[in-house]
């Protein structure tokens, strides 16, 4: 597999991580366990999604997954924002996901838009497997 598409996998594979660690430090207040639980779905979804992604069959499909794991990433910026914004948390670790929440956020727009264009322009699908065999 492309070493940039294996870079991307560990990294959103560290930043699930990471969430979860951040997740088990959250103060025991309702607040927290309920965002807490929706910040752990949707870090540990960027990963899982990005994954789907790698794959895809056809072009749409990864325009598809890819959209998927930018909506995860987006999420999980939006719970960190809540806890940082609010005072809910303090110190760097909520702060430094957040940047790596919308760097994940930024690749994913990127990709998906490359695709888009590729789509609409009609350029052969690279994630066409009956296209490669011929």
């Amino acid at each position: 597999m492309n070493p940039e598409t294996e870079a991307l996998k560990a990294r959103t594979k560290k930043f699930a991580l990471d969430v979860l660690a951040f997740v088990r430090t959250l103060p025991a207040t309702d607040e927290c366990h309920d965002i807490g639980n929706q910040l752990r779905r949707s870090g540990t979804s960027v990963g899982a999604n990005y994954r789907a992604t790698c794959r895809a069959r056809s072009r749409a499909e990864f325009i598809s997954k890819i959209n998927c794991a930018l909506e995860e990433a987006d999420e999980s910026a939006f719970w960190l924002e809540l806890l940082t914004e609010g005072a809910i948390t303090s110190g760097r670790t909520a702060w430094d996901l957040l940047g790596e929440a919308d760097e994940l956020s930024r690749i994913f727009v990127a990709s998906s838009i490359t695709a888009t264009e590729a789509e609409r322009r009609g350029d052969p699908d690279p994630h066409d497997r009956r296209r490669r065999r011929s």
